[in-house]
C-alpha cells in the first residue's frame, strides 16, 4: 500500500470501462432482438434435464420519491406510489414471458434487486415481487439475495421485513456523511439514521451489509471525506464499495443542478481515494478488487482468497459464473453467449409487453473471438491472473501467439511493476491489482481500436 502513491493514481486516472461484462454494453446492436434472445433461452432449456446451471436474476425497479443529482442510473421520479403497482402488472408479464420459453422451476441462487430504489415498493409490493419470482423459479438454499437500500426509504421494521421476504444481503447508499456535501447533492439522511438501521441489519442476522461511498461530489474536500472515513471505520460495515463521481452533464441530466465550481479538483480527488485505500487497509478491509472492499470474513473476500470470485452486471459475487436474466425497464442480462438490454424508456417497455413481446431492444452475440477475450479480461478482473496452458486447453488456441500483439503492449505495466509475464502465466500484482482496469484495457480489441474512451467512467 505504501506504493500506491497519488503521483501514481494520477499517472492511470483514464477513462476505462468497468468489465461488467465484456464486450462491453456500448458495442451492443439494434439488430440484436427478441427473436435472438428467445433462441438463447431455448438453447438454456434444451440442455440436459436436471443439470442446468442455477440462474442469477435482476429486477430493475426505477422508481425514487426524490432526485439525487449525482445519479446517472436509470430512474423515474415520482411521488406516485401507484405507479409501482402498475410496474409490477407488467413486470409479472414480462416473468411469465421468459419462462414459457426457458421453462418454470429454473434453479436460482441469486436475486438482486436494484434501482432506482427498490424500496420505493411497499412491504405489500415487495411481497407480491417475491412470491411472484418464486412462482416461476426455484430459488436455492444458501444463494445470495440482496436488495438496494435507500437509508431514507426504511425502519428497523422494514428491514424485518425484508429478512421474513428472503433477503439475506443489503446495499445501503450513503456516499457521504457530510451535511454540506448532502445538501449539495440532495440527498440528506442523518448518520445516526445509518447507524442505527446497519446496527438492526445486524440484529436481523444478514448475512452482509454492504456500504456505498463517493468521492469526487460537490464541497467534498479531503479534510471533510476523512471525517466520513473516520466514521465508516466506526460503522464497520461488512463490504464498503467506493466509487469516483463522474460528471456528465451534458448525458445525465440530474447533474446539471450540480454547481461545477464546488467540484473537488484533480488533486482534491485522487487526495481522496489515496486516503480512502490507507484507510480501509488499516481498518483490516481486503481490496477485493475494482472498488470493492470487504472484511476478511466476508464471503467477498473469503471468495477471492479462494479463487472463486466471479463478476456480472451487479459487479463481484461469490456464485459460480452463470446466465443472468434481467427483468424490468433498462435491464441488461447475459444468457448463454449473448447480451440483451431491455427498453429504457416505460412507455416503449409497457408498449412491448402489451404486445405479448420481450421488451428487448438491443443485444449481442458473442463470437469466438469475443468469448476468449472476455475469459481472459474475467480472469484478469476475478482471480488476477491468466494461465496460459488452461487457455489453451480450453480454447484450442496458442495463447502466447495469439495475444502476441497484447503481451508485448504490457512490456511497460510490467515494467511499472503491475504484472510479471513468463512461460506460465501473466499475473497482476499486489499493487497492479488497484489497477486491474488498464491491465485488461489492453485486451479489449474494441477499446484499442476506439480513440473515444470519454464515455466510460475514470479507472480509479
Amino acid at each position: 500500500m505504501t506504493a500506491i502513491t497519488p503521483e501514481l493514481l494520477q499517472r492511470f486516472d483514464v477513462p476505462g470501462p468497468r468489465y461488467t461484462s465484456f464486450p462491453t454494453a456500448d458495442r451492443f446492436v439494434e439488430a440484436f432482438g427478441q427473436e435472438d434472445y428467445i433462441l438463447a433461452l431455448q438453447q438454456r432449456r434444451q440442455g440436459a434435464p436436471g443439470l442446468a446451471r442455477p440462474l442469477s436474476l435482476y429486477v430493475h425497479i426505477p422508481f425514487c420519491e426524490s432526485l439525487c443529482y449525482y445519479c446517472a442510473c436509470n430512474k423515474i421520479v415520482t411521488r406516485h406510489p401507484e405507479r409501482a403497482q402498475t410496474y409490477l402488472q407488467y413486470l409479472a408479464r414480462e416473468i411469465a414471458l421468459h419462462t414459457e420459453h426457458c421453462g418454470t422451476g429454473q434453479p436460482v441462487s441469486q436475486l438482486h434487486l436494484g434501482g432506482g430504489t427498490p424500496t420505493f415498493l411497499s412491504d405489500a409490493g415487495l411481497a407480491e415481487l417475491m412470491a411472484l419470482l418464486r412462482s416461476h423459479f426455484n430459488f436455492q438454499p444458501g444463494g445470495e439475495y440482496s436488495i438496494e437500500v435507500d437509508p431514507r426509504t426504511v425502519t428497523p421494521e422494514r428491514l424485518a421485513y425484508l429478512a421474513q421476504l428472503g433477503f439475506n444481503r443489503l446495499s445501503f447508499g450513503v456516499q457521504d456523511f457530510d451535511a454540506d456535501v448532502q445538501k449539495a447533492v440532495h440527498r440528506e439522511q442523518p448518520a445516526s439514521q445509518v447507524f442505527a438501521l446497519v446496527q438492526a441489519a445486524r440484529a436481523l442476522g444478514f448475512e452482509s451489509v454492504n456500504v456505498d461511498l463517493i468521492y469526487g461530489l460537490p464541497c467534498q474536500t479531503p479534510q471533510s471525506f476523512e471525517r466520513t472515513l473516520a466514521q465508516v471505520g466506526e460503522l464497520r460495515p461488512d463490504r464498503i464499495a467506493l466509487y469516483a463521481y463522474a460528471h456528465l452533464p451534458e448525458r445525465f441530466k440530474p447533474q446539471r443542478r450540480i454547481d461545477t465550481a464546488a467540484l473537488p479538483g484533480a488533486a482534491a480527488k485522487l487526495a481522496m481515494l489515496a486516503r480512502a485505500l490507507e484507510s480501509f487497509e488499516q481498518a483490516g478491509y481486503v481490496y477485493v478488487g475494482m472498488d470493492h472492499f470487504a472484511l476478511p470474513t466476508d464471503a467477498l473476500a473469503v471468495a477471492k482468497r479462494q479463487g472463486r470470485l466471479h463478476r456480472n452486471f451487479q459487479g463481484y459475487s461469490t456464485q459460480p459464473d452463470c446466465d443472468l436474466i434481467a427483468l424490468g425497464v433498462s435491464a441488461i442480462g447475459r444468457v448463454g453467449a449473448t447480451y440483451s438490454q431491455n427498453a429504457k424508456d416505460l412507455d416503449e417497455y409497457y408498449d412491448f409487453l402489451d404486445q405479448g413481446r420481450l421488451p428487448v431492444v438491443r443485444g449481442l452475440a458473442l463470437g469466438r473471438d469475443d468469448l476468449i477475450r472476455r475469459a481472459v479480461i474475467m480472469a484478469l478482473m476475478c482471480q488476477g491472473e491468466v494461465l496460459f496452458e488452461a487457455l489453451d486447453q480450453a480454447w484450442l488456441i496458442d495463447s502466447r501467439r495469439y495475444f502476441a500483439a497484447e503481451l508485448e503492449m504490457l512490456a511497460e505495466l510490467q515494467s511499472q511493476g503491475m504484472v510479471e509475464i513468463d512461460a506460465e502465466s501473466l499475473r497482476v500484482t499486489a499493487m497492479g491489482w488497484y489497477f486491474v482496469r488498464a491491465v485488461a484495457m489492453t485486451f479489449d480489441r474494441y477499446l484499442q481500436a476506439d480513440r473515444n474512451r470519454a464515455r466510460f467512467s475514470r479507472i480509479i
